[in-house]
């Protein structure tokens, strides 16, 4: 009966998913492999593990439901990611009990074994003018941007993306989690990227904002700013442990720009974000190239941070070839054990080094069994 039951799910999933024939390259969900688009509805079941084995398109109009305990297992290599197109949407409620669980099927996993996880949305990005559109990085084919905030893409909730951030080149490559223009009817919260390669968390423009943000040895940046990100980031925590090292030039704890890689500063809507109850820990001995960086046009709104241990660079950075940071920015930052090989301050900010900060509440991270 329960071998019954198990083709009965398969055959269901495999219907709910490929209803359109005029599709080319349907999802396929053949002994647990997702891979390919998902055109219609299409509900994942948490007793499954699942394999990942290409990109898994979830395309306009069609919802991609992942209940709480779900498993997935990314095989090695770039191609294999999960993108939610616009106007498409994914609903993956984890819990504290039952977290949803993406990470890598090696046997010993490491960085950038996958392709992490992309939602793309309809909500602002930075432009000549309103309304403009971008092309994702890792799939130029496929737009993000338009004018609605409010956009929604979903739910995340209780994620965790393991070993992410596989790179077809330098300037092409995966975050943990890359949000292009996703807009604030998006919920995101309690999320964990653990040992992943690029940035832990990167936002191109858009309105969501994330509560409860835990980056392990993200191989670049903790959290990452870009062309025109206007939400916010509260109770976030990024940490490199002991024994930590970058193969990137510049890693950081925050940098933000307020356009896309400094190349059009003329832009109209630029990043205007708030991060609060932000916490910056160096545990290695690698030299963090800033703890906080604030450039080309990107105005920030910084409160409760606090940045411990280890050597940086510099504790806030304003400034950058391409252009500096707003200077109306505000920060608020507690420095706990952190020395430098530069400045505390650079460029024009304002700036109030505090003692009393308490960065982010670790309590609430309890449910990844990571130990502080």
């Amino acid at each position: 009966m329960k071998n019954l039951l198990y083709a009965f799910a398969v055959a269901t999933l495999l219907l709910t998913a490929c209803d359109n024939n005029n599709d080319p390259t349907p999802v396929v969900v053949v002994d647990n492999v997702l891979k390919g688009n998902v055109t219609a509805n299409m509900t994942l079941d948490a007793t499954v593990e699942y394999s990942l084995e290409g990109t898994l398109n979830v395309k306009s109009g069609a919802t991609l439901t992942i209940p709480a305990g779900t498993v997935i297992k990314a095989k090695k290599g770039f191609s294999n990611y999960v993108i939610i197109e616009r106007g498409a949407k994914i609903m993956a409620e984890g819990t504290a009990a039952k977290p949803i669980l993406f990470t890598s099927a090696e046997s010993v996993p490491a960085a950038g074994d996958w392709g992490g996880l992309l939602i793309n949305g309809y909500a602002p990005i930075s432009g000549v003018t309103a309304g403009t559109e971008g092309a994702t990085e890792v799939d130029n084919s496929l737009k993000y941007g338009g004018t609605n905030a409010s956009d929604n893409s979903g739910i995340l909730q209780y994620v965790i993306l393991a070993y992410t951030g596989a790179r077809s080149s330098g300037d092409i490559e995966h975050n943990g989690l890359t949000l292009d223009a996703v807009g604030n009817g998006t919920v995101i919260e309690n999320i964990f990227v653990p040992y992943g390669s690029d940035d832990a968390v990167e936002f191109f423009g858009g309105t969501v904002n994330v509560t409860n943000f835990l980056a392990v040895n993200p191989d670049d940046d903790m959290f990452d700013v870009t062309q025109g990100w206007s939400g916010r980031l509260k109770n976030a925590y990024g940490i490199w442990k002991p024994g930590y090292a970058s193969t990137e030039g510049d890693p950081r704890g925050i940098e933000s720009d307020g356009n896309f890689d400094g190349k059009t500063p003329t832009d109209v809507g630029q990043s205007n974000f708030t991060m609060e109850n932000i916490t910056i820990v160096n545990n290695s001995t690698y030299v963090m190239d800033d703890a906080i960086k604030i450039r080309r046009g990107a105005k920030a709104t910084i409160i409760n941070a606090l940045v411990k241990n280890g050597t940086t660079n510099d504790l806030v950075n304003f400034t950058d070839l391409r252009g500096n940071g707003d200077p109306t920015s505000t920060v608020s930052v507690t420095k706990s054990n952190v020395t430098y090989t530069g400045l505390e301050i650079i460029g024009t900010g304002l700036v109030s080094i505090v003692a009393g900060n308490t960065g982010a509440d670790t309590s609430v991270f309890a449910w990844t069994g990571f130990e502080f």
